[in-house]
């Protein structure tokens, strides 16, 4: 899976990728994520983002910087096999689950987020993706407002990721299918703090697997 991200603070992504799960699929070439900033195809003395027509507050992030970016995105993609999807992070878009990220994972080769900021994105740049016979899809995490798209493409590369084959390990893959208790529980079998004794449930230990995944499953 490639990952493609258009955003004007790469430098957010930094940490997060280099760590665990995400940065050994990296380093394993499981999964490859670049970066296209659009302030890097700005003209020169021209701002990434413009005051809206129409009034309101805030500014609005101009079509031209980010269409350059994408662009260079797809000049990267010149392999006739490519299955790809533009993602626009939108409070309004449809809502993101784990049946999309084992579909996205499946289906396509790579995606590209559209990561926005402020008040938004200039509405003529989907347009013109479409107009490229491009399939674009608007998308939300939850019903909230965040600064940016930033945080949400980082959620769905992680989420798409663990459906990428390779990128988890066996236990790991066996574990993501289950349906289960959001409780668990390690050493020691019995915690003893303030004077208290907080002790696993007895089913967890009775090594009778049929009865912990029933335990588990429980709602």
């Amino acid at each position: 899976m490639r990952f493609h991200v258009i955003t004007i603070f790469p430098e957010m992504f930094d940490s997060y990728l280099k760590e665990s799960i995400l940065g050994r699929a990296i380093q394993a070439k499981k999964i490859s994520i670049k970066f296209y900033n659009p302030m890097d195809f700005c003209e020169p003395k021209k701002r990434v983002d413009d005051r809206p027509y129409g009034g309101g507050p805030g500014m609005v992030l101009r079509s031209e910087p980010f269409l350059k970016a994408l662009e260079a995105a797809l000049r990267k993609l010149k392999v006739k096999s490519v299955k790809l999807k533009v993602i626009n992070f939108s409070p309004s878009g449809k809502k993101f689950t784990t049946s999309y990220a084992k579909e996205s994972a499946h289906k396509y080769t790579d995606l590209i987020f559209i990561c926005g900021r402020y008040e938004g994105l200039d509405a003529r740049v989907e347009k013109i993706i479409k107009n490229w016979k491009l399939k674009i899809e608007n998308l939300s995490i939850g019903d909230y407002v965040l600064t940016g798209g930033e945080l949400p493409a980082m959620v769905l590369i992680d989420s798409i990721s663990r459906q990428t084959p390779g990128v988890l390990g066996k236990y790991e893959s066996l574990e993501e299918e289950r349906v289960s208790t959001s409780e668990v529980y390690t050493r020691p079998e019995v915690l003893k703090y303030k004077s208290k004794n907080y002790r696993v449930p007895k089913v967890l230990l009775s090594g009778n697997h049929t009865l912990i995944d029933k335990w588990k499953q429980r709602s």
